[in-house]
């Protein structure tokens, strides 16, 4: 059956239209609804259910795009059709409505609906079919006005700002300087403590403004900093090479929303541990009980656990030791924590030092934000401590600990292996601070201060039994 009359009447309307593939699985207001969420600080598979699409096709989205919101306004314009009005046009066709008919319920010029079916109608059939999702497709495909990238059309330009992010390190006599042997970019961030290329690596900021000093009178030789970023990551662009994004000073492979970047990975700290739960008597250090704790960290993911009271400053450091495997097994996402000091490592640490402190003297923790002690709701489970979480970089909200720590980097320097001391050196440590005179106390060592407590406590005991 050769082409129909109809179908070569609306063929040669169109023109000349190549295959463009299959449809898409969701259409503008859905993207617009995914970029929103995305401009919200939402993650990229919440925001596409808000969207209504697949979690990978999110992650599609987002990939090519280069996390770059693409910045779709809300509605079109009401000049153009919707893809609702086009569900509505499949629906009355179907219904035998004619192209006037159409219009009138519509609230559209006749021409307006004629356009439409002519233009956007599927002619892969015998007949002439007008289908929503098709006529959708074809509209948004002939919408698109990609211009070119200023980057693309002036080579001078784009030597300039590739020369400037890529360009070799020379020394002050012209010599090239080689540096380390970088690994193959492969679409993902910075090699995570590995070596890096020595390039030039100025920033996209540097380059814009550079460009004006350079190049006074030519403003041809003017591009924004936003215009080299959207360059590197959005990848319709094609101006400059994606591997060039290890050349800034991040070396993100994506870009990161504004909103994700002011959130913070603290979904361990609940409202009700937040610091300004904690009971007032805690602030005044009348009542003993209430402790303050952190670690101290060492070279080569070693850590201490560090437990001060905040009534006597009585200190105790806890054992770290590492995990079985640990330099041995290689490191895996999600992967077991075998450096000393995961959540359920350190709970377990924590809860088996401070469950030899009578129930008086173990009435709450203040920690700061760190995911160590993410699993402090089967901590408090197991040993009665109630825990709260100072505020973020607000090191003053634990002050004693902080003072504490600062003591005892004499004995465990920044840049040591702290996995070097085992379980009775370190209590040795503490007890050497524990004995130590201070002026807040009347020139009493922590010790002291802390028995006298124990000593009153059983005393109580023994009054409330007679």
């Amino acid at each position: 059956m050769g082409i129909g009359y109809q179908q070569k009447k609306v063929r040669e309307y169109r023109g000349q239209m190549p295959s463009p593939g299959r449809p898409t699985v969701a259409w503008r207001e859905d993207r617009v609804r995914f970029w929103a969420a995305i401009a919200r600080g939402v993650v990229t598979e919440d925001a596409a259910t808000e969207a209504g699409v697949s979690s990978p096709v999110g992650f599609r989205w987002f990939r090519h795009a280069g996390g770059v919101n693409p910045r779709l306004p809300q509605m079109v314009s009401g000049r153009y059709l919707s893809s609702s009005e086009r569900e509505e046009i499949a629906l009355f066709r179907a219904q035998g409505a004619g192209v006037r008919e159409v219009a009138r319920r519509l609230g559209r010029n006749p021409s307006t609906i004629s356009r439409e079916l002519r233009r956007n109608a599927s002619t892969r059939s015998y007949w002439l079919d007008y289908k929503a999702s098709t006529a959708q497709w074809h509209a948004e495909r002939r919408a698109r006005r990609p211009k070119v990238a200023k980057l693309v059309a002036n080579d001078r330009l784009r030597e300039y700002v590739q020369d400037r992010l890529a360009g070799v390190v020379r020394s002050a006599d012209g010599q090239r300087v080689v540096g380390p042997e970088a690994p193959q970019w492969k679409g993902r961030n910075k090699p995570h403590r590995g070596d890096r290329a020595w390039v030039r690596a100025w920033s996209p900021e540097q380059i814009s403004n550079r460009l004006k000093i350079d190049f006074p009178e030519d403003e041809s030789m003017r591009i924004s900093h936003e215009a080299i970023y959207q360059a590197l990551y959005v990848e319709s662009r094609g101006a400059l090479e994606r591997e060039l994004v290890g050349c800034l000073r991040k070396g993100r492979a994506l870009r990161v929303p504004r909103a994700r970047a002011r959130q913070k990975a603290w979904a361990h700290v609940t409202p009700e541990t937040l610091i300004s739960q904690r009971p007032p008597e805690v602030a005044d250090r009348a009542v003993p009980g209430h402790w303050e704790g952190d670690l101290i960290i060492g070279l080569n993911r070693s850590a201490v656990g560090t437990l001060v009271e905040r009534t006597t400053r009585f200190a105790m450091l806890v054992h770290l030791p590492r995990e079985d495997g640990y330099g041995i097994v290689p490191r895996t996402k999600n992967g077991p924590a075998l450096a000393g000091y995961g959540a359920v490592t350190m709970a377990e640490a924590l809860a088996r030092t401070i469950i030899t402190l009578p129930q008086q003297l173990r009435r709450s923790l203040t920690w700061d934000r760190g995911k160590e002690l993410s699993d402090h709701a089967r901590f408090s489970v197991s040993t009665g401590v109630k825990v709260y979480f100072a505020d973020p970089k607000s090191p003053w909200q634990r002050g004693t600990n902080e003072n504490t720590n600062g003591l005892l980097r004499q004995y465990f320097p920044k840049g040591t292996d702290l996995s070097r001391w085992d379980a009775e050196e370190i209590e040795a440590i503490a007890h050497t601070l524990n004995t130590r005179p201070r002026k807040t106390l009347g020139w009493r060592t922590p010790a002291e201060a802390f028995d006298e407590q124990l000593r009153s406590l059983q005393q109580a005991g023994v009054a409330t039994i007679d």
